[in-house]
């Protein structure tokens, strides 16, 4: 059995949907109370037990590896002032995992993103989870698609239920039970990038976490570009199907799309409510809202 180790995270985007708030800097670190955003998608890492992060930034997004290593000057100050707590977060962060990082110059696309890491990824499985979404639950999504993947031992993709007006703003599934499974395991049959919603084959979407084999590469180095020139990993995962299968597991849990403005206030108020020393004012104060 090949063990996944590593995590892909794509961060490379411009986030023009938070303009002008992230003119300055990466939509991914974009607050969440009081983490950035991608601090919780490395946290879904980490408790799935992987070892090694691989950032995709764009040219000028420095900030999101600098945040994950030491800072030397700031733990020097926070020992002098005595703030041990302070001081345990920021070290915490940057022992949480080992980070690498490669450099997406041109925004072409999520395949794109995926393939210029295959010098690092060094032929094993590996997971991809993107950078701007959230999910919550018992059990983390990407642990629930590590136990998929160790009993099928090839890609899988997490896939959840949206209305059909919703299935154009996704990759979409056409799928099959998998036989003598769980009954949350589909086959993959075939996908659509961001279809219109008559064209749709299901309203099963990839929400941004994926296990994938070294397959992958090949297939997505065998994919044309689309619109704007950019490579798209769904396409890319529909060349995978025709030499090795692929299968999509519904999640236990709930996604968030911290890219999306409605979305990421929606995150915000349920990681508040979770937040372990806010977490009952907050849910006093909006209690006394009159909405």
């Amino acid at each position: 059995m090949t063990r996944v180790r590593q995590a892909v995270i794509p961060a490379a985007g411009l986030g023009t949907r938070f303009l002008p708030a992230t003119k300055a800097i990466p939509k991914v670190m974009l607050p969440i109370v009081d983490k950035p955003t991608i601090q919780y998608v490395v946290e879904e890492v980490v408790q799935s037990g992987l070892e090694n992060v691989i950032f995709v930034t764009g040219p000028g997004q420095g900030e999101i590896e600098d945040h994950f290593d030491h800072n030397s000057r700031l733990e020097q100050r926070l020992r002098e002032l005595g703030k041990k707590e302070a001081l345990q977060i920021v070290e915490e962060i940057a022992e949480m995992v080992s980070v690498s990082s490669v450099c997406q110059k041109d925004p072409l696309g999520l395949g794109h993103a995926v393939l210029i890491t295959q010098d690092l990824v060094e032929g094993e499985p590996f997971a991809v989870l993107l950078g701007d979404d959230i999910f919550t639950g018992e059990v983390p999504c990407l642990k629930q698609l590590l136990e998929v993947y160790e009993s099928c031992q090839t890609s899988v993709v997490a896939v959840m239920e949206v209305p059909p007006e919703a299935v154009s703003r996704y990759g979409v599934v056409a799928v099959e039970p998998a036989e003598g499974k769980d009954d949350r395991l589909y086959r993959v049959l075939d996908l659509v990038e961001k279809p219109a919603p008559e064209d749709a084959p299901s309203n099963l979407i990839i929400p941004g976490r994926y296990i994938l084999t070294p397959g992958i590469f090949e297939a997505l180095g065998a994919t044309q570009p689309g619109a704007g020139g950019e490579i798209q990993l769904t396409d890319g995962l529909k060349v995978l199907i025709e030499t090795e299968p692929v299968y999509a597991y519904r999640f236990r849990g709930i996604r968030y799309d911290a890219g999306d403005k409605l979305e990421y206030l929606m995150a915000t108020i349920q990681c508040a409510l979770e937040h372990p020393d806010l977490g009952e004012r907050f849910r006093n104060y909006l209690k006394g809202l009159r909405l």
